[in-house]
């Protein structure tokens, strides 16, 4: 995902469920709530800069709340098409 050239990710024109950035970003963030303290800490970090990216090559949805984006803050965001 973050080898793509340039400031924006371009979102696919198929909708793919399940293969999404934002999917697997919810996978992490359940993995976080069951590890260990310093294994949490750790992958944290990783985390952190992959948010950082994936922020910094998003744009904020100026549209409504809906079920997509009650989650993380990452369902809230748009990509390039």
């Amino acid at each position: 995902m973050f080898k793509q050239p340039g400031r924006y990710l371009s979102a696919s024109h198929v909708w793919q469920p399940g293969l999404e950035v934002e999917y697997a970003r919810d996978d992490l963030e359940e993995v976080m709530l069951h590890l260990p303290c310093g294994a949490r800490r750790d992958l944290g970090r990783l985390v952190d800069r992959i948010d950082d990216e994936f922020e910094r090559r998003t744009l904020p949805n100026p549209g409504p709340v809906d079920e997509w984006t009650v989650g993380g803050w990452w369902w809230s965001r748009i990509r390039e098409r």
